[in-house]
């Protein structure tokens, strides 16, 4: 649950009880005359201490207590740098009243009207990301949620309604992704998302294993096959706007919701954190919730490819042959590229339906992460227009991305012998274009974008979001979607 949100015009005064304040403040040299700060006494007597000039509070937050046992944090924000430093900033200065644990917490904005406008957005936004709480499994949380947020010096009821969505879907996927992979099995994942379409007004379908073998979806068979249940399922999703448009985005998830690598069996490092290989389908959901909160104007089909990648006697073996749903023959090279597999059968039945656009998500390749390490992910597209929307989306949207070539020459390296296609190759170095190559192959020519998830998890929080889990994919999702509306 995300705090409640209170709005006030008018700026903190004395009066005002407030155990926690951040204030916020566009970038300057000094304080105008006429610009009243809460606890500026104390900020000023801080910066003395420190050595600090005013305008180093862009780059490092300062905070302390006031007279009246007000814990204060203080921070600029300079416009003219990219909004993932503008989220960083705000982030890193929420963090240090988030440490206390609050239940409430007072955004104090300053500056022109404008400034103000942009402040809040981004202090009310950062503030519903982190003062929510993950689920843990501890007999003592180290902290409670934030239950409310008092915006002081800026008022508009109608102006965060998509911020909260936003934030929303970001708090479910980096939830979902959090859960233990003995919680978040395929059959309590499925229960878990159909209980959320019957609370979004959402159509939801199953394609269980025996309907997947009927239709011959081969290439997601081989992965399921593998677990003692039989819990695997594409489930499928449909949100209808209501309104009258003619635009259908289908969105395809990875949900792995654990990993071993099968018979080529992933060494203990490896597997350590393997529960989030289901993150994509994570991703996905949220993007669906954001958009149904926010009543974005656009038909959605969601499709969630949810299995495990499990070790047994039925598991699939390297050097199999198997065929896919739209009757492409695989050959089996290394059992641990279980994702492109799964997504392979997914992407079909979505082409199926002809929607104006695909984008999937997937923990896909650990190649991209090393191109890459975890503060960007990679996209991929079947259409340089495409390319050059989504790579602006992640500039505005504080997720940023990396495109990668896919040419045609590349799948010269996935050429079989005994099959139409291999899954893949032994070697790495560039498997996440090799594993875009792969896929390109189940989508047709309905227009397609491919993010691999590198940035799914980075170590102290990325952007906007403090925890190790990100949510990388939501907020660049819902930025995109606008775009592509008015497109």
């Amino acid at each position: 649950m995300l705090a409640t949100l209170l709005q006030n015009n008018l700026p903190i005064d004395e009066s005002v009880k407030a155990t926690h304040i951040l204030v916020l403040l566009p970038k300057l040299e000094k304080l105008p005359s006429k610009m009243s700060l809460p606890g500026e006494y104390a900020l000023k007597a801080l910066l003395l201490r420190r050595e600090m000039q005013l305008c180093e509070i862009n780059e490092i937050p300062v905070c302390a207590n006031l007279q009246n046992g007000t814990l204060c944090t203080w921070v600029m924000v300079d416009f003219n740098k990219s909004i993932f430093e503008q989220h960083t900033i705000v982030r890193k200065a929420l963090q240090l009243l988030l440490e206390e644990g609050p239940t409430q917490i007072h955004l104090s904005v300053h500056g022109s009207a404008h400034q103000k406008q942009l402040l809040a957005k981004l202090a009310v936004y950062v503030t519903w990301i982190n003062g929510a709480v993950l689920p843990v499994r501890k007999l003592r949380p180290e902290r409670k949620p934030l239950e409310s947020i008092v915006l002081c010096g800026y008022e508009d009821p109608d102006h965060f309604l998509l911020l909260r969505a936003q934030a929303e879907g970001n708090l479910l996927a980096r939830g979902l992704t959090g859960l233990p992979p003995n919680e978040l099995t395929p059959k309590t994942y499925r229960e878990q998302i159909e209980k959320l379409a019957n609370n979004e007004n959402w159509k939801y379908e199953e394609y269980d294993l025996a309907t997947l073998r009927k239709l011959g979806a081969g290439a997601f068979v081989a992965v399921a096959q593998g677990s003692d249940t039989e819990d695997a399922a594409i489930v499928h999703l449909q949100r209808s706007n209501g309104k009258k448009t003619n635009k259908t985005i289908a969105l395809v998830g990875k949900g792995i919701c654990f990993d071993t690598g099968g018979h080529n069996l992933k060494p203990a490092r490896f597997m350590h954190g393997m529960h989030e290989d289901m993150n994509g389908s994570a991703v996905a959901l949220g993007v669906l919730l954001a958009a149904t909160r926010a009543d974005l104007p656009i038909n959605i089909d969601c499709w969630l490819a949810i299995a495990q990648n499990h070790i047994s006697p039925r598991a699939y073996k390297q050097n199999d042959v198997i065929t896919a749903l739209n009757g492409t023959t695989i050959e089996i090279i290394h059992t641990d590229a279980e994702g492109r597999l799964v997504l392979a059968d997914t992407l079909t039945l979505a082409e199926k339906q002809e929607p104006d656009l695909i984008i999937d998500f997937a923990t896909l390749t650990g190649s991209l992460y090393t191109a890459l390490g975890s503060r960007y992910s990679g996209i991929f597209s079947n259409r340089e227009h495409l390319i050059q929307k989504a790579l602006a989306v992640g500039k505005s949207s504080g997720e940023r991305i990396c495109a990668f070539p896919m040419d045609t020459d590349y799948e010269a390296d996935l050429e079989s012998k005994i099959a139409d296609i291999k899954q893949c190759t032994l070697e790495s170095d560039f498997d996440h274009i090799l594993a875009a190559r792969f896929l390109s192959r189940f989508v047709n020519e309905v227009p397609w974008l491919h993010m691999d998830l590198s940035a799914c998890n980075h170590k102290g929080g990325l952007g906007a979001v403090g925890t190790d889990i990100t949510g990388f994919g939501v907020a660049w999702s819902i930025a995109f979607l606008q775009k592509f509306l008015t497109s």
